[in-house]
């Protein structure tokens, strides 16, 4: 069962959707896993968070032994690289996490939802998430769904055909007039500068990074 946003984790991501982050004061907090698939590194300002059960004593002395700057070392390739190695999982990139509130009244876009389980979007997005719901646009595609934490998540896909006419935009703004919680989560490639600019086109603001293993 993951954390509803009930402890640890939850609580710290649910302050720093309100703006309450915490200390800046170059610490790390090492807390249990929301459950078993989710595990990996939060980064805000100077302040990381740990969130993997494991040893906390080594999670410390590898993290103190990384050749970077204390501030970043917890987003260090060498020390991501370690955890995986402890772990045998796996990991995409670093993300930026984002956020928004939910928003009331309907969609600006016509969806259809997709309600078929075998649908290729909807299984592969069950690999990392819950309670998966996925709608349809002309061009796109809105995925929502419980991830890390038991987190509201969004992610959209655009049809190359329907690119550079704001779909992308509409289709972020719809899902926070889907979501069934007050907050909503998306993240981000750093490097894909046109999703970055899409999401905070649609109102979602960065809280940090994320670095999330993936269990096999």
């Amino acid at each position: 069962m993951v954390d509803r946003m009930g402890g640890g984790l939850g609580d710290i991501l649910a302050a720093a959707a309100q703006g309450r982050f915490p200390p800046a004061d170059g610490g790390t907090t090492v807390v249990a896993q929301p459950g078993p698939r989710d595990a990996g590194v939060l980064a805000f300002t100077a302040h990381s968070v740990i969130f993997l059960d494991e040893d906390e004593d080594w999670l410390r002395a590898t993290l103190a032994a990384t050749n970077a700057d204390p501030l970043g070392a917890s987003m260090n390739p060498g020390f991501l690289a370690a955890l995986m190695a402890r772990t045998g999982r796996s990991m995409n990139c670093v993300d930026l996490l984002t956020c928004a509130p939910a928003l009331p009244g309907e969609p600006p876009l016509a969806l259809t939802e997709i309600e078929d389980p075998e649908h290729p979007r909807v299984a592969r997005a069950l690999k990392f998430r819950d309670d998966v719901r996925v709608w349809a646009a002309d061009g796109g595609v809105l995925i929502l769904g419980r991830g890390v934490a038991g987190r509201w998540e969004v992610a959209v896909e655009l049809d190359e055909s329907a690119r550079g006419r704001g779909l992308g935009v509409q289709l972020a703004l719809s899902a926070r007039h889907l979501a069934p919680e007050p907050v909503l989560w998306a993240q981000q490639s750093p490097g894909n500068a046109r999703s970055v600019r899409t999401f905070q086109a649609a109102g979602f603001r960065p809280v940090g990074s994320e670095a999330l293993l993936v269990a096999h």
